[in-house]
Order: structure tokens, then sequence, then C-alpha cells
């Protein structure tokens, strides 16, 4: 088999395993959930479960890649005891990829679209009630949607086509540092606005009495489910880029720093939403809604707001690119290890598959807009209700499962690999965590998610 590209350096393979965990829900979804979980406590919750489930999770996704110098498939193929099937799952790891970036892509689309409408001044002048009509007629268009759609999936396979280091690692290096610089100047932004104190607070202050409305089991578990989904674990997304790493780091260490990376994005993304909705007396829980209706509103009355909105959109055309180029590149791996493609023949074949398997969600908001699917959902709630609901914390369990047990890889195979190299080490004392509690805050994470 040919020999496995490499990253070309330690920060691009952080920068590029980050801007896999870094999307869309960091900006919208972490902020709101913290407010309305009681703040600071919320926070503290989350950075703890991050700790004890998102870095052993990704420690073991990481362990798998490096190890086998294969996509999942592959991986646990070569990692797994003679006999035993274990590499199946491999194979649902790549439809999980494959049906994130059926809606993803059509998410990303969103994004370049709103940052396109601010640049050429479709928002100047005109008012709040048609600030909502324009996302209302954005989804009602499938052609606006299609063609940014379309320029997403086209860019994205452009640059996983000229490899791992000239294209992915190379281009996302320089989009995650244009992210991070960004991020810092619409923070610093924010908190020049007159409702900036209040903003904050309501972030980050601890709040018993919000944590008194929700119950704290409640917030317990929604920092839970935060720490463990802000990570894109458990369908291979991580695994891939074990695979193209060196020796020289231990894995807990790596995982470690995306992470902080990860949690940082979120944060920030906390400083500019809140004191932008306190300083405009808009409200900040409105989810989704909050990128596409509340915050274009406040832009159009910020002053020089055509450009803050621009940058926000830049900022957020950034976060989601990452990701989609990072999941191609796992595609792309996963038919160059197991069917023996050229890079150039998977790049094309993938291309086409994923440019027609993302159209079913474009329509889902105009031509079939009737379709109900998972409890009543369109086409990207009922796809995105799969992979998050299913498949990210089932795979989860399976990764934790074959890293644990004597019947998979077994965990003094996984210590050792992720222990090797310079930096955090886990400790063997560690074993019946990894074993028997961590499986079951997975477990939990599952059952709730499907109920």
């Amino acid at each position: 088999m040919k020999e496995r590209e490499n990253f070309g350096s330690r920060l691009g393979f952080i920068l590029v395993s980050a801007g896999c965990a870094i999307g869309i829900g960091n900006v919208w979804k972490f902020p709101y959930v913290a407010g309305a979980n009681g703040g600071g406590i919320f926070v503290l919750f989350y950075l703890l479960f991050l700790i004890i489930m998102g870095v052993p999770v990704m420690t073991m996704e990481l362990a798998v890649g490096r190890a086998s110098r294969r996509s999942a498939v592959g991986g646990f193929k070569k990692l797994e005891p003679k006999g035993s099937k274990w590499h199946i799952y491999g194979w649902f790891c790549t439809a999980g990829c494959a049906l994130l970036m059926m809606y993803y892509t059509t998410v990303s689309g969103w994004m370049m679209a709103y940052a396109w409408k601010f640049a050429s001044g479709q928002f100047a002048g005109i008012s709040d009630d048609a600030i909502a009509d324009v996302f209302g007629n954005m989804l009602a268009n499938p052609v606006e949607m299609g063609i940014f759609m379309a320029v997403t999936v086209i860019a994205g396979f452009l640059v996983c086509s000229f490899g791992v280091q000239g294209g992915v690692e190379k281009i996302t290096k320089y989009m995650m540092l244009g992210l991070l610089v960004l991020i810092l100047l619409l923070a610093g932004h924010s908190f020049t606005l007159s409702g900036a104190g209040k903003g904050i607070s309501f972030f980050l202050m601890p709040s018993i009495e919000n944590v008194k409305n929700v119950g704290i089991m409640n917030v317990i578990v929604a920092a839970m489910n935060q720490a463990f989904f802000t990570l894109s674990l458990g369908i291979g997304a991580i695994e891939i880029f074990g695979s193209y790493m060196g020796d020289s780091h231990s894995l807990a260490g790596e995982a470690i720093r995306i992470s902080i990376l990860d949690t940082f994005v979120a944060v920030i993304s906390g400083f500019i939403i809140f004191p932008a909705c306190f300083s405009y007396n808009v409200s900040p829980d409105q989810g989704p809604s909050l990128i596409f209706i509340t915050l274009p509103k406040v832009f159009n009355h910020m002053a020089a707001g055509r450009l803050w909105g621009f940058l926000f959109f830049i900022f957020m055309t950034f976060a989601s690119f990452s990701t989609v180029t990072a999941v191609f590149e796992n595609l792309i791996a996963t038919a160059i290890d197991n069917l023996g493609w050229s890079r150039k023949k998977s790049v094309a074949v993938n291309l086409v598959f994923i440019l027609a398997a993302s159209i079913p969600c474009v329509l889902g908001y105009n031509v079939w807009s009737g379709l109900q699917l998972i409890k009543g959902g369109n086409v990207l709630d009922s796809e995105d209700f799969i992979v998050s609901n299913i498949l990210l914390p089932a795979g989860s369990m399976i990764f934790a499962l074959f890293c644990v047990s004597r019947l998979g890889w077994g965990f003094e195979n996984f210590l050792k690999e992720a222990n090797t190299g310079n930096g955090v080490k886990i400790s063997p004392a560690l074993k019946n965590y990894f074993k028997f509690v961590l499986p079951v805050l997975i477990l939990i994470i599952l059952i709730r998610g499907l109920v």
C-alpha cells in the first residue's frame, strides 16, 4: 500500500482537527444553551464533561487512526482481533460523514449567502420585518440555495484534491488563523457596545434562579450533551486525522489542545452575540434564527453594520467550511484506502455523490416542504437527528468499547498508542473509568437523544 501522507506540521494537525470540531453549533448553540442553563454554572459543568468525556473519546479516535494509518474501516480491520467484525462499524462512520454533509453543505451555503448579502448591501436600509423575510425568501428559493450549496461542495473537494499537506492543511491553517483574528475583532467590537456588561453577565455569571427554573439535573445533562457533541466524535471525522499524525506527541495532550481551541471559539462567540443582543434589546434565546434573523437586525442598527455583518458571516463561513473540508477528506480517504482509488478518482466520485445527495435538503424547504419525516421534521431535521442523536453517541460508544475491551483492540494496546510521544499521558489507573463509567455516560446521551 502507498505510504500514508502526514501533516506537514503539528500546528497544521491541531488547526485542521480543531477546524473539524469547530462548526456552526459552537457559535449559536453554546452561548444560547449556556445562557438558558445558569450561565457560569453550566460552563463549569461543560468544562468538566469536556475533560472526562470529550477528551477521552477524541483520544480513542486519534489512537485508532494513528496506530492503523487507515481511515475508520481499515483502522478497525487492522487493529481488531482476527475473525471479529468491528470494522463493519467503519462503514457506518462513512455513512455518517456522508449524511452529515448532505445537510451541512446547505447550512454552510447559507453562511456564504449571507456574507454576500451583507457585502452587496442587500440589508442596507430595510426594516426589521423585511430582514426576517430575507431568510424566508432564501429558503423558498431552491435555485439560490442550490447555487451556494454547490459552491460549498465544489470548493471543499477542490481543496481536498491537492492532498493533505498541499490542500486540507494549507488552506485550513490560513482559514482557521483568519477565523481566530475575525472572532477576536468581532468580540472586541462587541465589548464597546452599551449592553456589553449585561450581555457578558447573562452569559457567564452563575444564575441560581435559572438553575432552579431549569433543574440542576437538566443543567448537568445539557452540559454533558454540549461537551460531547461539540467535538464531532463518533463517525471517524477525527480518526482520519490521527492516521496522518506523527509519533512525537502523546494523543491526550493533542486532544486537550483541540478541545481548548474548540471551547475558546464557543466562549468568544458568546462575547460577540450577547453584548450585541443586550445593546439592541433583542432576545438572545432563539437558536438558529438568532444567526439569520436576530443578528442581521442588530447589525443593521449598528454603525458600520454592513461591515460587521459581512465580517461575522465570513467568520461563520470559515467555521462551517473547515468542517466541510475535514469531513470530505474522510470520505475521500475511505475510498482510497478500501477501494484502491486514486485521490483524483475519489474526489470526482465523492463530489458528484455529495452534490446529488445534498439536493433533497435544499428542496426540503420549498418544493418538498410538505414532506414530514422523523418526528415530523423536514429533510434537514431528520438527517440531523440520525447523525446527532444516533450515530455520534452510538459511534463513540463503539470506539470506547473497541479501545477498552479484550474483544476489541484492548486497553493496553490503546494506552501504549495514546501515550507514545511527549506530552500528557493517560494513567493505567483510569482503566476502570474508561471501561465502566465512560460507556455509561455515553449511553445516557444516546438514550436521552432517542427519547
